[in-house]
């Protein structure tokens, strides 16, 4: 009662003290604004701590376990607001410069998706404490009330215990075969929400494509669960295809029309019998029987665009890719480093699997018998002297951190409730909390704050200062659970795969996009070419630089949702040494900078050598140093790096060797991405990427990409997913567009 109480008098404070704050905000100094309302909550908080400490602990987020396992799937209560790291990331240029002194590159493209922020620990101790990395959790299944006479049957029941069986030996046959049941649509409906499905309604794509009569009822509810169970068959063995008769199997005769329904939803939005299985490729890129459904062109052989002209073949369509490039990819890219005896391949673009549950490369993986390498959350950190940062303080810093970000997601409800429209840079809101609360006032924390800044400027690919406080984490709530993981050789395995047999046009670099009732024209390189319709995947940062024309113009709308949206910067040094100085046991170790502004200067450190065949090590550079990183000559570079490695591990008596090969990238610098992958800027929202995937033309000219993915963007599997919606969007739109021909005829 008291609690409820002073909830409703703190919360009718906030309400009055954002009002006065907001007419002082129209002509005032937000940085001001955010102080004076940090201050507010503080008080807030104070009186709320006081009331808490009487509730469960559990109820704390600080409280968190730390997740060393999350390969399982879990139901829980559905995911906090704000997640204090996000796992995103995409990078890239292409030119090579080599320097005979050291073997030295330069390149670009750079596609870094990126693991859930690693936590500080010190290597010297017994029991190393480890980066807390909050798991993806997942709602409520849905009831089985209303499904009860569907009559999904299995051959084998999951297994049970001793006990379980002794419990039950007294039930009757029907009860044990309800619980199974119960048991066994839970487990399909976990593995439909690790794909992204809801748990208890349809998605927009099975409402558009009505897969029911009506909406919500018996039928609904049925439809979900056959739904459920053909996804979560296939998923069990995705080296088959999965025919609409062994889907029927398990399902009574009187639900075929379900079965129906949700098998072809699932087959051409390309939820199953999708990939590079010897038995998928010998359907899916069969030439199509009788006539084309029309010609299409796809700009980009990205993942995106690869993605989806596989298929669109397989829907029926005459496809051809055309790339800039002389290789596909896009900001996917695995390079051979060699030098003495040693090899490895270094991923210069995207490299993390950033959850593997219900990712459709953790499939692709399956079915090319890859096995994948879980990023492991130890991640030892380094004071600018080589140091070892003290855990205590570090666990200090770690739990402020987290606790400024909190604030700031309650600071962020109590402005939007006022005023709906206003946006302020994260990085601001949360130097204003800093310095309210007082918090990293040592020399020391302040570089441990910073290394968690960095972090999030990574997780971003870009300053602090251009982030939305609003949107910037609209995603979290969808990000992939499960392990963080790398693929052994590098992702360029999946590109391969994935660009095989297909009519891909290398140097062919799109400068016109003309489009009109009557099909779309493409102009590349001197030449025109004609299809139906055409799929645009190039990254957001060649649409900002509008360096390709539409004809007509984009509409005002998209136009504002990319100037709105941001793309920012993440490059790379990979160095290739004679052998493995740092240790097998850690995936990462992270230096701390006594500049703020520099904080993201080889900040973390990705060791390769259980996965790239070779001793590698590989920098990352984030927020402003990477823009100023592609200033400096790739050998200041890479003389800068080893001077951090050395003044880490000379002291301990471990000789740094001389790099055998080292690459640099220059992302911002690639004309066919202008910057690594994109991020919520002020003012703009998640709406803003569903902006960007819309069609335009009258169903003319599509858009797939990282960047047109709401759930998932700045991605691999983002870009994944969003080929496989344009190609069931175009599918869909073709046959519309066919039905009214027919009508007018």
């Amino acid at each position: 009662m008291v609690y409820s109480l002073l909830t409703k008098m703190i919360v009718l404070h906030q309400i009055i003290f954002t009002k006065l704050i907001w007419r002082q905000h129209v002509g005032g100094g937000i940085g001001e604004l955010l102080r004076r309302r940090a201050a507010l909550i503080v008080s807030m908080d104070t009186a709320m701590e006081t009331t808490e400490s009487r509730a469960d602990a559990s109820d704390n987020p600080n409280n968190a376990s730390s997740g060393d396992d999350d390969t399982s799937l879990e139901i829980n209560h559905p995911p906090p607001l704000l997640t204090p790291i996000a796992a995103p990331s995409l990078a890239g240029t292409e030119s090579d410069n080599v320097f005979p002194d050291s073997t030295l590159q330069t390149t670009g493209e750079s596609v870094e998706l990126l693991e859930p922020a690693p936590v500080n620990t010190d290597p010297g101790l017994p029991a190393p404490r480890k980066r807390r990395r909050r798991k993806k959790q997942f709602p409520e299944m849905i009831s089985i009330a209303a499904v009860d006479g569907l009559g999904v049957t299995r051959h084998k029941s999951g297994n049970r215990s001793t006990e379980d069986i002794d419990e039950y030996e007294d039930d009757d046959p029907s009860s044990r075969r309800r619980r199974r049941i119960s048991s066994d649509l839970d487990v399909e409906g976990l593995i439909a929400i690790s794909v992204g499905f809801p748990a208890d309604s349809l998605t927009e794509e099975e409402i558009e494509a009505n897969v029911v009569k009506t909406i919500g009822g018996t039928e609904q509810a049925n439809y979900i669960v056959v739904r459920n169970h053909i996804l979560a068959l296939w998923r069990s063995n995705v080296d088959i295809w999965l025919t609409r008769d062994h889907a029927l199997e398990a399902i009574r005769l009187e639900h075929t029309n379900l079965v129906d329904s949700a098998y072809s939803f699932l087959l051409e939005h390309g939820y199953i019998n999708f990939g590079v299985a010897p038995a998928v490729k010998e359907v899916k890129l069969k030439p199509p029987q009788g006539s084309s459904r029309g010609d299409v062109i796809v700009i980009g052989a990205g993942l995106s665009g690869l993605v989806a002209a596989r298929q669109l073949i397989f829907l029926g369509f005459k496809v051809v890719v055309l790339e800039g490039r002389t290789r596909p990819g896009g900001r996917v890219r695995t390079k051979k480093m060699s030098g003495g005896d040693c090899i490895a391949a270094a991923d210069l673009g995207g490299s993390v699997l950033t959850g593997i549950n219900g990712n459709p490369l953790g499939v692709l993986a399956r079915q090319l018998g890859f096995p994948l390498h879980k990023v492991r959350d130890i991640c030892p950190l380094y004071l600018p002297n080589g140091k070892t940062v003290n855990p205590e303080i570090d666990s200090k810093v770690e739990v402020s951190f987290n606790k400024l970000l909190d604030r700031v997601c309650k600071l962020r409800q109590s402005m939007m409730e006022e005023a709906k429209s206003i946006d302020v840079p994260l990085g601001t809101a949360l130097e204003a909390f800093r310095q309210v609360y007082r918090v990293a006032e040592d020399p020391q924390e302040k570089m441990l704050l910073d290394w968690h800044l960095a972090n999030l400027e990574y997780a971003n690919a870009t300053l602090m200062s251009n982030l939305s406080m609003v949107f910037w984490d609209q995603d979290d709530p969808f990000e992939m659970g499960g392990d963080h993981c790398f693929i052994p050789g590098g992702n360029d395995l999946f590109i391969r795969a994935l660009s095989q047999n297909l009519p891909i046009f290398y140097n062919r670099t799109v400068e016109r996009i003309k489009y009109g009732s009557n099909g779309v024209s493409i102009y590349a390189n001197g030449q025109d070419y004609h299809a139906d319709m055409v799929l645009c995947t190039v990254p957001l940062g060649v649409l900002k630089k509008k360096s390709m024309e539409f004809i007509p113009d984009l509409p005002q709308r998209k136009k504002d949702a990319i100037e709105r949206l941001g793309f920012g910067l993440l490059n790379k040094v990979a160095i290739l040494f004679p052998y493995d100085f740092w240790g097998g046991e850690i995936d990462t170790f992270g230096h701390l900078s006594d500049k703020s502004s520099m904080r993201g200067e080889f900040f973390l450190f990705y060791s390769y050598s259980s996965v790239s065949g070779g001793p590698l090590l590989v920098a990352l550079v984030a927020g402003e140093a990477a823009i100023e990183f592609e200033k400096m000559s790739p050998v200041e570079s890479v003389k800068r790096v080893m001077e951090i490695l050395k003044g880490i591990f000379n002291p301990k008596g471990i000789a740094v060797p001389d790099p055998l090969q080292a690459i640099c990238t220059r992302w911002g610098q690639d004309q066919f991405s202008y910057g690594s992958y994109s991020y919520v800027g002020i003012g703009a929202s998640g709406n803003d990427y569903d902006i960007l995937a819309e069609n335009i033309g009258g169903g003319r000219v599509f858009f797939a990409g990282e960047a047109t993915n709401k759930l998932y963007p700045a991605t691999m599997h983002g870009a994944f997913l969003s080929g496989m919606r344009e190609a069931a969007n175009m599918s869909r739109i073709e046959k519309k567009r066919r039905l009214k021909l027919n009508e007018v005829k």
